[in-house]
């Protein structure tokens, strides 16, 4: 766990190897470490790990005690993202009854005027309730310093997906709003990434969720994926605010509102008191984000220093491996792996079966491609827990997520079991040594690894 490391003084018995304590482990005996601070953080004193993680991942890891360390690691760094999720969102999205510090506020011409300056297919009108926001993201300038730094990183891409699938290049501001563009960011009801997608919505536009990896958090695949989801929300209400509203609380929330409001509603501003308060924040904080991006230099908001390399490429690993296994090797950074490629929780490639992407800075690339077959050679250091012989070949290795053992029912067929699971056929295929696809036999075991 290196730079991120939990240290356990345990002061109940508790056997090695996750075995469960005879009695239950003081979540206050847990400090968690960061590589940028010396102090540790404290869990709250009194609670328990099971109480702890039940908080604060549930349901992802509801046995707590059977998970390896490396999962609390995962839990308390969950925490406290959605820590900081809640701080933001307290601060720019729900500030409807926040008084707001007008003493610097310009005079509303200007305010309507530079709006009418971003010419965009996206209706940005002024209006009391969006100066409130535009003064809430001008007065308090670290967001926006943040963001204006991250930008330079994440913004050329969002832009360069935007424009290949035909979409408002404005919609970069959605995760500005969405997460203040941290890819690590986890809301209150658990959306992840730097487009806030929920477990359900993020798997049917295909990001792959599981113990080691949360594409959620991949930047370029969630925004993939956000493009399709805001192209499809847009032919549903072939409106931009309607569309963003539903991005933010659901169609199902949006059409109730347009029900309520009738059936002349057209925009957003004709439902917004049908809405629910998150989401009547949430459009006027987009259009604030935007003049308040469009219009930092008339603000004096400069954009924050970023360790963020601007020159990045991406290699495919199509083998298990650790990021230690790279830092030991080229001498990188741990944390510019993790800043990079925050879609690995465990600091894992899981690929087996398919290949994975590692964003790497652009001086580093030629160098891991040198040295890869040492890399791949210190799996043996660095999986040795993941790893297993397989059954059908001892010599060869397995990686193992989660292993278990399934029993073929009655109506089975391999593409079934594989879809149940969220796995392949390949997949099976390969971890039970089967020739044939379609020869399955009731009461037959196959092992599965998630």
């Amino acid at each position: 766990m290196n730079t991120l490391t939990v240290i356990a003084l345990l002061a109940a018995s508790i056997h090695p190897f996750g075995k469960q304590p005879s009695e239950p482990l003081r979540a206050d005996s847990i400090s968690i470490y960061y590589s940028d601070e010396t102090q540790p953080e404290k869990c709250d004193e009194g609670m328990t790990i099971e109480e702890f993680l039940s908080e604060s991942t549930a349901p992802r890891f509801p046995d707590a005690y059977s998970q390896p360390y490396d999962s609390l690691v995962v839990a308390l760094k969950e925490r406290r993202a959605r820590a900081a999720f809640d701080d933001f969102f307290d601060e720019f999205i729900n500030i409807e009854s926040v008084p707001c510090d007008d003493s610097r506020q310009l005079p509303d011409s200007v305010y309507e005027a530079r709006l009418r300056m971003i010419l965009s297919p996206i209706h940005m009108p002024y209006n009391e309730v969006v100066k409130r926001y535009i003064i809430t993201y001008t007065t308090r300038k670290t967001l926006m310093e943040n963001v204006l730094g991250r930008s330079q990183y994440y913004f050329p891409m969002i832009e360069e997906e935007l424009d290949r699938a035909g979409l408002p290049i404005e919609l970069r501001m959605l995760p500005v709003v969405e997460s203040a563009l941290s890819p690590t960011a986890i809301s209150r009801a658990g959306a992840t990434g730097l487009w806030q997608f929920m477990y359900t919505t993020g798997k049917v536009y295909g990001l792959e969720v599981n113990s080691f990896i949360d594409q959620r958090r991949d930047p370029v695949l969630s925004t993939k994926a956000a493009c399709r989801y805001l192209k499809d929300l847009y032919g549903i209400y072939e409106d931009w605010t309607l569309a963003l509203a539903a991005y933010n609380c659901g169609p199902g929330n949006v059409n109730k509102a347009i029900k309520r409001a009738g059936d002349q509603a057209e925009d957003f501003w004709d439902i917004y008191p049908y809405l629910p308060a998150e989401t009547r924040g949430y459009v006027p904080s987009f259009i604030a984000a935007t003049y308040a991006y469009t219009f930092s230099y008339q603000h004096d908001i400069a954009p924050a220093p970023t360790a963020m390399p601007l020159a990045t490429d991406t290699v495919m690993i199509s083998r298990p491996m650790h990021f230690d296994q790279i830092t030991s090797t080229i001498d990188l950074p741990k944390e510019v792996l993790r800043s990079l490629n925050p879609q690995y929780k465990m600091d894992i490639i899981p690929a087996v079966g398919k290949s994975y992407s590692l964003t790497l800075p652009l001086g580093e690339v030629a160098r891991f491609l040198e040295t890869k077959e040492s890399i791949n050679a210190k799996d043996t250091v660095y999986m040795a827990q993941y790893l297993k012989p397989s059954r059908t070949d001892p010599s060869q290795k397995v990686f193992s997520l989660e292993s278990f053992t399934y029993r073929v029912k009655s109506g089975d067929t391999l593409s079934s079991i594989a879809k149940r699971h969220n796995v392949s056929v390949a997949q099976l295929m390969k971890w039970n040594n089967l020739k044939n696809a379609h020869k399955l036999r009731i009461g037959q075991k196959l092992e599965i690894y998630r």
